[in-house]
């Protein structure tokens, strides 16, 4: 499949969330057994001769790509969560939404110091939420090695948000 083909197969949800918005489903790119093992692959290509330490995943939908990839690259799966979710000791970051805020937590013995740190999401916008993350990947003694999204929202210019970090992504709209 090319990057076309998989692109073709996300909905596009006008007014989702709140009017305004054109939402990216991935639900129809996910429940396409050959296409999500193609994502799979394709990141699984891309990183598999890398340095990677542990794969972090975003909750939620980060966690659908991380898992698979982390399986196949061999190395553990690092969530970070909603406030709440983790049971032992956390770092929290506090992040500015649109409107509004949000948190995210890690477990603070999430890696070891230095630690080599593929983060993973299913979408790249603003660039804010996967800022914050790797400002807690870092609380934790990770390094972020790269930023790796399914989609990249190209025209919300999130990549200048994370000039200074790696970024792929697989899809761009």
């Amino acid at each position: 499949m090319t990057r076309q083909d998989l692109a073709s197969l996300i909905r596009n949800i006008p007014d989702f969330p709140i009017p305004g918005i054109q939402f990216k489903d991935i639900t129809t790119l996910i429940g396409n057994g050959q296409a999500f093992s193609e994502v799979i692959d394709r990141l699984h290509e891309r990183y598999q001769n890398q340095q990677i330490d542990a794969v972090v995943g975003i909750e939620s939908r980060g966690f659908i790509f991380s898992a698979p990839l982390a399986y196949r690259l061999g190395v553990g799966l690092v969530p970070i969560r909603k406030p709440g979710k983790l049971p032992a000791a956390t770092y929290q970051i506090e992040y500015q939404l649109e409107y509004g805020t949000n948190r995210l937590e890690i477990h603070r013995d999430a890696f070891q110091p230095g630690a080599r740190v593929l983060v993973i999401d299913d979408l790249l916008a603003t660039g804010g939420t996967i800022a914050a993350a790797c400002d807690l990947i870092e609380m934790a003694g990770g390094q972020v090695a790269e930023l790796a999204f399914v989609i990249e929202l190209t025209f919300l210019n999130g990549r200048e948000r994370l000039r200074e970090r790696p970024v792929f992504s697989l899809i761009q709209f």
